[in-house]
């Protein structure tokens, strides 16, 4: 699948299916649309990537708060995975932390998650805490509970290594 980009854009209500569709595909414990109708409603940071049709390729959603933005949830479409998108919303975050003013960018990622870890960690955020079980998780075939890792880094730093100086 060959991926062309035309870009950013702020996520409106029209995009909830797709979005949707994608979040389902990618997590075991999806958020709700509900989640999106909220995080749109309570005014968060919330972009789309599309390709030139206009078809969502991946979205993030972000809370701004006093200079810091918490990346709430990112993802790309799966089969489009491992092709460079993710740092283009990652990008994308970083660029809305600077237009809010954030000094640090938060996130939380599940330990199991080692490829969102390695996609944080070269993006040159770093692990600065754990919070005990944070998500819902599949546990010997039983509803239980991961950790997250809770990973930060300020946003100078990181504007700094993109090259967005």
């Amino acid at each position: 699948m060959q991926v062309v980009n035309a870009g950013l854009r702020e996520m409106r209500v029209s995009d909830l299916d797709a979005v949707m569709d994608i979040e389902r595909r990618a997590y075991e414990f999806a958020w709700s649309r509900g989640n999106f109708v909220d995080s749109l409603a309570a005014g968060y940071v919330a972009q789309v990537l599309c390709d030139e049709q206009d078809a969502v390729q991946g979205y993030f959603v972000a809370m701004a708060g006093v200079e810091e933005m918490h990346l709430l949830n990112i993802s790309v479409e799966p089969r489009l995975q491992r092709r460079g998108l993710g740092l283009q919303l990652l990008d994308g975050v970083l660029l809305s932390a600077t237009l809010h003013g954030a000094a640090l960018l938060w996130l939380e990622v599940r330990p199991s998650n080692q490829r969102a870890l390695r996609l944080y960690e070269r993006y040159g955020l770093h692990a600065v805490a754990r919070r005990r079980a944070y998500y819902p998780a599949m546990v010997d075939g039983r509803a239980g509970r991961e950790d997250a890792i809770v990973m930060s880094s300020p946003v100078e730093t990181l504007r700094r290594s993109r090259g967005m100086d």
